[in-house]
């Protein structure tokens, strides 16, 4: 057809975080608010801890990050996956990367015990000691963070595992 135009879906969200910051993020075509809204609540939660992350920053690597920092030396410090993703993902991120922390973020994941055996079972714990974390957030976080607020994020609505 001639004149056609495509278009394509995105939308911005504003969220308000700690100390008067606000990030602003695209919903891309496909994408689910609710992997808008973890990495907003990833962000919120670590930027004290590592000042420099970005989101969704272009690395040369078989994987791309929805959350990154790099400490002074431009070492991985910091990654975070945001909802689904493989174990096969997870343990290539940890033997090739040499990141320092690796969080993977989940909203309402009832079978968390069962995951976190699975992850046990088929990544080496010489990979995963002391860097990969958990996060699960409440199942009803998108309710609680309605107002795109997240200045604080009580304790009541996530659970955090070391893996």
């Amino acid at each position: 057809m001639i004149g056609c135009v495509k278009f394509v879906f995105r939308m911005l969200h504003d969220f308000y975080l700690p100390n008067r910051q606000r990030l602003k993020l695209w919903q891309r075509e496909g994408e689910s608010y609710e992997h808008v809204l973890m990495k907003a609540l990833g962000y919120a939660m670590f930027i004290q801890e590592y000042p420099n992350m970005q989101v969704e920053a272009k690395l040369r690597l078989r994987y791309k990050p929805d959350l990154v920092a790099f400490d002074e030396k431009g070492e991985l410090e910091f990654w975070g996956e945001c909802g689904q993703n493989s174990i096969k993902k997870t343990h290539w991120i940890l033997k090739h990367t040499r990141v320092k922390r690796l969080v993977l973020f989940k909203i309402g994941m009832n079978a968390i015990e069962s995951l976190i055996k699975q992850i046990r079972q088929q990544i080496p714990e010489k990979y995963r000691q002391n860097k990969l974390l958990l996060v699960n957030f409440v199942s009803d976080i998108v309710d609680l963070t309605a107002s795109k607020n997240i200045e604080e994020i009580p304790e009541e609505w996530f659970t955090k595992f070391l893996v």
